[in-house]
């Protein structure tokens, strides 16, 4: 896979892995069993990311893990919802997975919280906003990081990817911990799996609400998150392309049935597994397929919380 994995890097046009940049802690607070400290540090384009970093309390920490926010056109929230501090509790992996014993980074993504440009929004705790103010703001941003990159031509996600493989270097140096992973629902599970295929120091990754084809959705009528609209990948790969590229490392799948962002999730997991097989190592692809709608629901985020510690805490 490492031929069909560097063809992708290559399309994609990701540069080498970055080393880490130096990070400022603006602040720090106590939470329960866990400290949680604000970080910034420099992107690859020298734009300034924001995260959230939470770490155990207990003497040995068990693995780390890099904590992707979701999209749900909430522009205003990012990190700060995966952190708990605001937004949906089930995508609060942040605390949950740092009273566990996991160090957890979670960044603003392009566009997101801290990221985004609107004088006044983005702060650490996002002011509270109208429904269709957010949205309208929002949305126009973020459309114009996308198009503007495609007339460039340049990729939103090839700089989300390398924002990624930057906060992978900070998690490995903060934690000196080579067993990393990545986790991730809807917009997150996608850019984690990406992530996953693309960068071989993702130790194990869980991808929710994310796994759907390009050719499921063209042919289906599926609208294309915006970091998804890459020219001319479908004539060359597709997800179940990604998840080849994983093994031998592990993965968890996660998708539901009323759900058409991984409406084909069971086909291409099918298709993938003989990429595993042929390591012997068919059962660190996997799949949990439940009834119910995109969002997640208390089973599946306790389901995604129990497989990031099991997986965390073995090499």
């Amino acid at each position: 896979m490492d031929l069909l994995r560097e063809s992708i890097r290559t399309f994609l046009k990701l540069s080498p892995l970055p080393n880490p940049p130096a990070i400022h802690i603006v602040n720090e607070a106590e939470g329960d069993g866990f400290r949680r400290s604000l970080i910034r540090y420099s992107a690859h384009d020298g734009e300034q990311i924001e995260a959230f970093l939470l770490e155990p309390k207990i003497a040995e920490p068990r693995g780390a893990v890099l904590a992707l926010h979701q999209h749900n056109s909430q522009w205003a929230i990012g990190k700060s919802e995966v952190a708990g501090l605001m937004g949906d509790p089930l995508q609060a992996f942040g605390p949950a997975l740092a009273r566990r014993g996991i160090t957890v980074l979670a960044p603003d993504s392009i566009g997101f919280e801290s990221r985004m440009k609107k004088a006044g929004w983005g702060t650490t705790l996002a002011p509270a906003l109208s429904k269709s103010h957010s949205t309208e703001e929002g949305w126009l941003q973020y459309y114009t990081h996308v198009a503007h990159r495609l007339v460039r031509g340049e990729l939103l996600m090839r700089d989300i990817l390398a924002d990624c493989e930057i906060a992978l270097s900070i998690l490995h140096g903060r934690t000196k911990n080579s067993h990393l992973g990545v986790v991730g629902h809807s917009f997150g599970g996608t850019v984690a799996l990406f992530l996953a295929a693309l960068d071989t120091r993702v130790a194990f990754a869980c991808a929710s609400g994310a796994v759907c084809s390009f050719r499921h959705k063209l042919a289906a009528g599926t609208a294309l998150e915006g970091s998804l609209i890459i020219p001319g990948f479908h004539e060359r790969f597709d997800l179940d392309d990604l998840l080849r590229c994983v093994a031998p490392r592990r993965i968890l799948v996660v998708s539901s049935e009323s759900d058409p962002y991984s409406a084909d999730a069971s086909d291409l997991v099918k298709t993938a597994l003989p990429a595993f097989e042929m390591q012997q190592c068919g059962d660190r692809l996997e799949h949990l397929r439940v009834p119910g709608p995109h969002a997640l629901d208390q089973g599946r985020f306790d389901a995604i919380l129990n497989w990031t510690v099991a997986n965390a805490t073995c090499s």
